[in-house]
């Protein structure tokens, strides 16, 4: 619970980074949240819960949502009003939501479930949610059927101790996203991809909290080691990064 605590707390003094380098979400994406949540997001009453620098509230505010950021860390809290000072935001969690019963269409959670406590998080949804809304659960993982980008998932896996593909698939089980079985929810996968210089890519894998908490010596290490493995197969320096979107929606009845 300390190294997790930690982990989510790293994000804001890291929060300029994150916003420069973190990949956004496809248009497909949003698409899909229409389609499962049952409506159009133009005009819907949204809350993006651990909201982070805004990356997918932004999206939300665009197609018409009107949207509101509820985000707990003061770092990224303050990173988010500077880019978005007419998107309204509120500190607090998803655990302890800082909203009205029956007061939203859907909530949202970018990257951000994870962080909460299912014993907690799921009631909270439940009871701000109105009757019909939808809660939309999503995160961009890596298309580990890729050769280089399972290479570099095992270069991670080996620095850390992680089983990066076992990782993947528990974030897709469907009954840990609710394990009280109180929401039922539908899975979608949306690939997309884009291009960015290596320098991008590394300060992206250097904003992931599991980075943030390493050592500075044996991040920055594995960072140039990380450059040469990749200047072999981009030597224009320029990487494709492509991930497969995970998105959970339930409704409550």
């Amino acid at each position: 619970m300390p190294l997790h605590s930690a982990r989510a707390h790293s994000f804001n003094a890291a929060a300029a980074q994150y916003a420069a380098n973190r990949p956004s979400y496809p248009p497909a994406l949003l698409d899909a949240v229409e389609e499962l949540a049952g409506r159009p997001l133009a005009g819907a009453r949204v809350a993006d819960i651990g909201a982070g620098t805004g990356i997918a509230t932004a999206l939300l505010h665009e197609r018409g949502a009107e949207v509101l950021a509820v985000e707990p860390g003061e770092g990224m809290a303050a990173q988010f009003r500077r880019a978005h000072p007419r998107i309204p935001i509120v500190r607090g969690n998803g655990d302890a939501l800082p909203l009205a019963d029956a007061s939203a269409d859907l909530l949202t959670y970018a990257q951000a479930w994870h962080w909460t406590d299912t014993t907690r998080s799921v009631p909270e949804a439940l009871r701000v949610l109105r009757p019909g809304g939808a809660l939309a659960l999503w995160w961009n993982t890596d298309a580990l059927d890729i050769e280089w980008i399972a290479e570099a998932g095992r270069r991670v896996g080996r620095f850390f101790g992680i089983d990066v593909p076992a990782e993947k698939q528990r974030a897709a089980r469907t009954d840990l996203a609710d394990p009280s079985g109180r929401l039922h929810f539908i899975r979608r996968e949306v690939r997309w991809s884009r291009r960015v210089p290596l320098d991008t890519h590394l300060a992206n894998i250097a904003s992931h909290s599991v980075f943030l908490v390493c050592p500075e010596e044996r991040k920055t290490a594995f960072l140039a080691a990380e450059r040469d493995h990749l200047l072999n197969v981009f030597p224009d320096g320029v990487v494709e990064e492509t991930y497969d979107v995970l998105l959970l929606v339930a409704t409550k009845p």
